[in-house]
C-alpha cells in the first residue's frame, strides 16, 4: 500500500473542487499538494478529465520533477510547481487554472487593481501580472522558467508571497498558492471573483478610483492583523 495515500487524497479532493467552483473547463487546470517532510508533492496527471480522475491516478513527484510514484504522466505544469515549492518554503499547495476573467486580465497584461473591500479582505496590493516570457526562455525549459518568471515578478514588485498568494502570467493565466491545497483553491476562486468585479467596475466607470488606503488597511487587518476579529477564531 502506498505511503502517500493521504497526500493523494488531499490533492484529488482539491482538484475536484475546480470544476465545482467553475474554475476550469475540460482539463484546463491542476492542483498540487506538498509533503515537506517527505520532500515530495502530489499533482494531477496530464490531460485526464475530472469526471474520470481517481485518487490513485494522482502522481507523486520530488522537487526535481522526477516521478516518485504513479503510472500516469504528471501535469505539463509540474516543473513550475516544483520550482515554487523549492523556492518558497511556506506554501503547501498550488493551483493553476485558465479561468475566464483571470485569463482575460493576463491576456491584457494588466495587474488587477484593488478597487474594493472584497479585494482588500484578502490582500493589500493589486494582483500582479508578470510580463510575457522572453523568446529565448520559451525555447528552453519553459515550465521551469515559468516558475522563475513568477519569482522575478515578486522581486521586481517587492511583494511577499505569504501575503500575495496569487499572480497572473502575461498572456497565460493565474497561479495561486496557500498553506494547503484547499487554501490554494480558495485563493483561485477569490482571484477569479475579484478579476470579474474589477472588469465590471471598469465597464461601469473606466475612471473608477483605487480603494483608499484607510479602507484597504481596515479590511485586511480585521481578517489578518494582530487584532483580527473576523470569524470565530480558534
Amino acid at each position: 500500500m502506498s505511503k502517500y495515500l493521504e497526500l493523494k487524497r488531499e490533492c484529488y479532493e482539491a482538484n475536484m473542487q475546480l470544476p465545482k467552483l467553475d474554475l476550469v473547463v475540460y482539463t484546463f487546470g491542476n492542483v498540487s499538494a506538498v509533503d515537506r517532510r517527505e520532500g515530495v508533492f502530489a499533482i494531477k496527471p496530464s490531460g485526464v478529465a475530472y469526471e474520470k480522475l481517481r485518487p490513485e491516478d494522482i502522481v507523486i513527484m520530488d522537487f526535481e520533477s522526477k516521478v516518485v510514484e504513479g503510472e500516469m504522466r504528471p501535469s505539463s505544469d509540474t516543473k513550475t510547481h516544483a520550482y515554487l515549492y523549492k523556492e518558497w518554503s511556506q506554501i503547501g499547495g498550488i493551483v493553476h487554472t485558465h479561468s475566464l476573467y483571470g485569463v482575460s486580465w493576463a491576456q491584457a497584461q494588466m495587474d488587477i487593481p484593488i478597487f474594493g473591500t472584497t479585494h482588500a479582505d484578502h490582500l493589500t496590493k493589486d494582483i500582479p501580472c508578470a510580463p510575457p516570457m522572453a523568446d529565448e526562455l520559451i525555447q528552453g525549459n519553459y515550465e521551469h522558467m515559468t516558475g522563475k518568471q513568477i519569482l522575478d515578478c515578486f522581486q521586481d514588485k517587492d511583494l511577499d508571497y505569504q501575503e500575495v498568494e496569487m499572480v497572473l502570467i502575461g498572456n497565460h493565466g493565474p497561479f495561486t498558492w496557500g498553506k494547503s491545497a484547499e487554501k490554494a483553491v480558495y485563493n483561485s476562486k477569490v482571484l477569479e471573483e475579484v478579476a470579474k468585479m474589477a472588469y465590471l467596475t471598469l465597464q461601469i466607470n473606466p475612471n473608477a478610483p483605487r480603494l483608499k488606503d484607510a479602507l484597504i488597511k481596515k479590511h485586511y487587518d480585521r481578517k489578518h492583523g494582530k487584532d483580527a476579529y473576523y470569524g470565530q477564531g480558534c
